[in-house]
This record gives C-alpha cells, structure tokens and sequence, in this order.
C-alpha cells in the first residue's frame, strides 16, 4: 500500500503544475465572467434609471433581473474553460502512459523496474486521473457559492434572483452530469467514468504490448467490453420487448458494468505483468 500511495503521489507531481493552471484558468474565467456581467448590468441599470428616467420597474420588465443562471446560459465565461479542462484531462488518460516512451531515455524502464508489483503502476494512472477529476469537480462547486455571493454584494436585491445551488446545476446539461441529483446516480455516472478509464488504460496496454496488432486488439477489446455494458438494454429493446422492470434492468447494468471493470483491471494487470517492455 505504501508503495501504491508513492506512486500516486510520483503521478500527482508530474501533472500537478498543468492543473494549477487549468484551475486558475476555471477560477479567473468564471469569477471575471461574474464580476464584468454583474459589473454591466449595474451599470446599464445606472444609465437607464438616472441618465434616461426609466423607471426599476420597467427596466426589469425589459432587461430581466440578473442572476447566475443567466450568465452561465448567455456567456461562454462557465462551460468554456469546464470544456477545455475536461478535454486536456481526456487527453491526459492517454498521455498519462504514452509520456513514459517519449524521448531517447524513456522513463518506461525505470518505472516498469521499480519493486513494487505493476498492477500498482496501473492503479496509481487510475488513481491520479480520478483524483484530478474529483478535485476539479469539488472546486467547481465551491466556485458556485462563492459566485452568488459576488452576485448578492454587486447586484441590489430588487435587481436579483438568487438562484439555488440546485437550480444553478439544472441549468446546463454539462452540471448535471458533473452534479447527479441522487447519491445513486452519482455512483452510477461516476461508476462508468471509472469503468472507461480503466478500458482505455487496458487498451492502450494491448498497444504498447503487441504495437500495431495491440491497436486492433485494443479496438476489439473496448468494442466487445461495450458490447458486454450494453447487453441488458440490447436484450430489453431488440429481444424481449420491455420483459424487464426498470429496476431489474438497472442492477442487470450494475453486474455488467462490474464484469466489464473486473475484465479490465484483470487483463490490464496480465499485460503489463507479463507483456508490456520498457
């Protein structure tokens, strides 16, 4: 255990300087988003109000209250730089291995002689990955309160919604992927993020195993692994017509979902045990 935790500690270090920038890219954007969009609409409510005479009452009728909903749905301040972060960490599944091949002094080596078993080198990948996730998804929330309370400092109240963390969540599609609604679907969506990493980390162990043959390998692999996910709905839509109760389906989904990260992790651990060189 204390050489697994040394190396996810190794694999945080590596990566730990591109994060800070993707989260201060995450906070100034969005916390500048705030402050210019409060900012305007202030300062248009000023003009309209003791510039034009224009009374609160139909300036609010013609410009909507303010409110953090509509900044995140009218402005690219949010969902850009939460869109760009999670690409370079899609990325980063991938460069998180193939990094260790780079160069003429691959660092392959090294990390593959390391005493310790190499399943933990493979855990340790995994490890990292959800840890820069989790992490990034916790700053996102407390980003959320600290924005409302910007909102609620700039904007007077009778120019404001004060919307609910609940609410500021519903409105993008995006959030209610990163904030289930239930702990069940928390477990559930993380639970097939997880299960995806762990293909990908196995696929890409077929490749650095067998080269150009580990690419269709890798293919076939992820193909028969989704294929494997996916059964229970194949089963429900194409063979037995809704026979199954929602909730018989979704425990049906749970066990091919386990089959499916059990498989991964299993030959994930006999590639780079047995077949993967430096």
């Amino acid at each position: 255990m204390n050489r697994y935790l040394k190396l996810v500690n190794f694999e945080f270090n590596r990566f730990f300087k591109v994060y800070l920038a993707l989260i201060g890219i995450t906070i100034l954007s969005q916390l500048i988003g705030v402050f210019y969009e409060a900012g305007n609409y202030v300062s248009k409510a000023n003009h309209s109000i003791y510039n034009q005479l224009m009374s609160k009452s139909d300036f609010i009728t013609q410009y909507q209250p303010m409110s953090l909903v509509r900044i995140i749905i009218g402005t690219p301040w949010f969902i850009g730089p939460i869109v760009f972060s999670v690409a370079v960490l899609l990325i980063y599944v991938f460069f998180i291995w193939y990094r260790d091949w780079l160069g003429k002094n691959t660092f392959s080596y090294r990390l593959l002689m390391l005493p310790t078993a190499r399943i933990n080198i493979y855990l340790a990948k995994a490890t990292t990955i959800l840890l820069f996730v989790f992490g990034l998804v916790a700053l996102q929330l407390l980003l959320f309160i600290s924005e409302c309370w910007i909102l609620q400092w700039m904007v007077p109240n009778e120019f404001r919604i004060d919307n609910s963390i609940t609410e500021i969540i519903n409105s993008e599609y995006l959030f209610r992927v990163l904030f289930p609604r239930s702990f069940l679907e928390f477990l559930l969506t993380y639970a097939i993020g997880i299960t995806a990493v762990f293909m990908i980390f196995t696929a890409i162990l077929f490749e650095r195993s067998y080269r150009i043959k580990g690419i269709i390998f890798g293919i076939i692999y992820v193909f028969l692994s989704i294929v494997i996910f996916f059964v229970p709905i194949l089963l429900q839509v194409f063979i037995f017509k809704n026979y199954f109760y929602p909730v018989e389906l979704f425990f049906m989904e749970v066990v091919t979902g386990l089959i499916v990260l059990t498989g991964a992790i299993w030959i994930g651990n006999y590639l780079i045990k047995n077949k993967v060189m430096a």
